[in-house]
């Protein structure tokens, strides 16, 4: 890595600083993604929340990758890319909503594995930064930073049923690797849930697509 620990959490101090109070912003969306799926009433929550999801992979290509990260890690460049590209298409699914595709609570493991994570993004994420030593708007923040919107995407992917869930999980599944990596690296302890994120995604998509071969 072209840093170190001290200049990477110094990058998030600046963005914080320099992107506030975008994080609140991050926050209400993400409530209104969740509350969209759960309230169960909105015949448009599939394209609600894909197109908060646009919203916020998008905000982390463009403000954190391109314009914060990149000039400490060059790579971050192509991360941008990573970010964008599944930003474009989320907003392609939010503008199309293709009718195959449902965002809904069922009985078992998929459905409490992407609460979960939903609440671990959101709430408990930030919650070990701080125990961690980070100080709350010293590092990563649920919306605005690549690994806690990662694990909030899968979160929801995981209540998503139909047959286009595996291109939209393709590049989540990617950073997963890359974001555990860096954890590993880095001693970010809060985003070794990427890698239990990645991993649960992974199985959820064999396990449908062996149970149900047609239906993806």
């Amino acid at each position: 890595m072209p840093f170190g620990v001290e200049q990477f959490f110094a990058v998030f101090t600046a963005y914080n600083r320099a992107i506030w109070p975008t994080q609140i912003v991050a926050y209400a969306l993400g409530a209104f993604a969740v509350g969209a799926i759960l309230s169960g009433r909105s015949p448009a929550r599939e394209r609600i929340v894909f197109a908060v999801l646009s919203f916020l992979w998008a905000w982390n290509g463009v403000a954190y990758q391109l314009l914060f990260f990149s000039p400490v890690n060059p790579v971050a460049k192509v991360f941008a890319g990573l970010f964008i590209a599944q930003a474009a298409l989320f907003a392609m699914y939010a503008v199309i909503g293709p009718p195959e595709l449902r965002f809904e609570l069922r009985s078992g493991w998929q459905s409490i594995a992407g609460l979960a994570l939903i609440l671990y993004s959101s709430l408990v994420y930030e919650i070990l930064g701080i125990a961690a030593g980070h100080g709350l708007m010293n590092g990563p923040l649920f919306g605005v930073a690549p690994c806690p919107s990662t694990i909030f995407t899968i979160g929801l992917l995981l209540l998503l049923r139909g047959r286009s869930v595996v291109p939209l999980s393709v590049i989540p599944v990617i950073w997963a690797l890359i974001g555990t990596g860096a954890a590993l690296m880095l001693q970010v302890r809060e985003d070794f849930g990427l890698a239990i994120a990645g991993l649960i995604l992974s199985v959820s998509l064999t396990s449908d697509w062996l149970r149900y071969p047609q239906s993806r």
